[in-house]
């Protein structure tokens, strides 16, 4: 069995733009991916960028000026 690990989720209100921030954060070169919403936390259009907590400065500049919901550390 894999050992549960730490990971930075973003949530969204729309599928829009959740998209929006993988093609941003894929221009900076910030690693992470789309994913489900874990059942443990609720947003609107039910997709989460899920990356390592250790980038979260960067990824909090990616995010100036962008439209998401709430930043969570979730262990899964």
């Amino acid at each position: 069995m894999i050992a549960p690990q730490l990971w930075l989720l973003v949530t969204f209100p729309t599928v829009t733009a959740a998209m929006a921030m993988e093609q941003r954060c894929h221009g900076a070169g910030l690693p992470g991916r789309l994913i489900p919403v874990p059942r443990s936390i609720t947003a609107g259009c039910g997709m989460a960028w899920r990356c390592d907590p250790a980038l979260r400065q960067r990824l909090e500049e990616v995010l100036q000026g962008m439209t998401y919901e709430g930043i969570y550390e979730l262990e899964f």
